[in-house]
């Protein structure tokens, strides 16, 4: 596998991940956009507009007549949290040139078609169509009512959102109802023309091969566009820190209590300063050989899970778990209990070992699909170098466990958001 990547326009860059695994190469148009309140809603909502209609194809029936006849290429729209920034991602995968009956190049008729969804949506006098945008309105709302009725993922929102309370990353990755309900065919069409003109953008190509001149005619296409006020997202701010820790409590008709705990780091970037933070999180609360899952979990059976997860852009720690309010307390005194453990160097060589060998095995797996390279790739974009997962593989085995407790000693616990059921009466 070889990566080479090409600078297309202003703020506009291609990446071409030559793998000849796969019959299939993937397309994606990733668009980087500040995370603001303000405009989250109508951002969110835009890969899926546009990846359902166009001025050439109105309506999905069409649209998915031209996919059909480019031998079933499949579109996928996505917008995610990245650190401070949305990634709004449109994606196409279709099979290689070489399976072509007639010798079409298959990658560039696809790539055409996501230029086509992307620069020429369905629109009338500025404004997207109202059909489309309650379709898609009545989608986004479904799914942010759906991150509610899931109370894991609730719970880890709500620490997030009053934890960074006024912060860019704060914000929901989708917005909220009311935002959405709020989105007009006009507003939406301001965002479109923002994202066109303001976002840092990146063209990747996963396949066997690309086709000749297809990146110069996308740096042509894109350099028609007045580009302007072009998102930075190499950096995020650091995860913000409280003189007491910030403690948040609700009440819900549920069965199993929730308790979040977010702590900061003083390791915090790109992956060349946090491979650490990456190893010591996962010793922390990673895999089953983890201290919070052999211990917390486990043997004193005080969750009915209990795991930690970095944003080491964010230089953030999350520790989400199941719990019975009567366990509550003891849980959190006891995943501060473990995370003063390894800051003290106490964990063992088979913690520290099967977690550089679990890390590197996941690393590793990337190479297994095409969305997970595009994935890879797409959340490295804050990188100076372009790091295939084999790379950061072998650099994570220089880690040792001297850089583990360093790390670990970083780090503090900032807030505790618990979700436990109402009392009973």
């Amino acid at each position: 596998m070889s990566v080479k990547s090409y600078r297309l326009a202003e703020g506009v860059e291609g990446l071409f991940v030559k793998n000849e695994r796969f019959n299939t190469t993937l397309i994606s148009f990733n668009f980087y956009m500040p995370l603001k309140e303000e405009t989250v809603a109508e951002n969110a909502l835009l890969p899926f507009i546009l990846t359902t209609c166009s001025e050439k194809y109105p309506d999905f029936s069409k649209l998915n007549y031209k996919l059909n006849r480019l031998y079933g290429a499949r579109l996928d729209a996505s917008a995610e949290k990245y650190g401070d920034y949305q990634l709004l991602k449109m994606t196409v995968s279709v099979i290689n040139d070489r399976f072509s009956l007639d010798g079409e190049s298959l990658v560039k008729s696809a790539t055409d078609l996501l230029l086509g969804l992307v620069f020429k949506p369905s629109i009338e006098n500025d404004a997207f169509l109202e059909s489309d945008l309650a379709r898609e309105k009545r989608k986004a709302i479904e799914h942010i009512k759906g991150q509610f009725s899931e109370k894991r993922i609730y719970a880890k929102n709500r620490l997030i959102e009053e934890m960074f309370k006024g912060k860019a990353y704060g914000t929901s990755k989708c917005g909220t109802i009311e935002q959405v309900e709020a989105i007009s065919g006009k507003s939406l069409y301001n965002a479109w023309r923002n994202m066109i003109e303001s976002a840092f953008i990146r063209i990747q190509v996963i396949g066997s091969q690309v086709p000749s001149g297809l990146f110069e005619e996308l740096g042509e296409r894109f350099s028609r566009v007045e580009r302007k006020n072009i998102t930075n997202c190499k950096k995020s701010e650091p995860c913000q820190k409280f003189d007491d820790v910030l403690r948040i409590e609700e009440r819900q008709d549920i069965n199993q209590g929730k308790l979040v705990m977010g702590f900061s780091s003083e390791t915090f970037g790109n992956d060349d300063k946090t491979l650490a933070l990456l190893v010591t999180s996962d010793i922390f609360g990673g895999g089953p050989y983890s201290r919070l899952f052999s211990n917390v979990r486990e043997k004193m059976s005080l969750c009915y899970y209990c795991s930690a997860l970095s944003v080491r852009q964010k230089g953030l720690l999350t520790v989400d778990s199941g719990v019975e309010t009567a366990n509550a307390k003891k849980a959190e005194e006891e995943i501060l209990n473990q995370l003063n453990i390894v800051k003290s160097g106490q964990f063992s060589d088979f913690e520290f070992e099967s977690s550089i060998k679990s890390i590197c095995d996941s690393f590793k797996s990337y190479n297994d699909s095409q969305n997970s390279l595009d994935t890879w790739y797409a959340v490295k974009v804050n990188n100076d170098e372009l790091y295939s997962p084999s790379d950061l593989a072998e650099k994570v085995k220089l880690i040792s466990r001297e850089d583990v407790i360093k790390t670990a000693k970083g780090i503090k616990l900032e807030a505790v958001y618990k979700l436990l059921p109402k009392e009973a009466k």
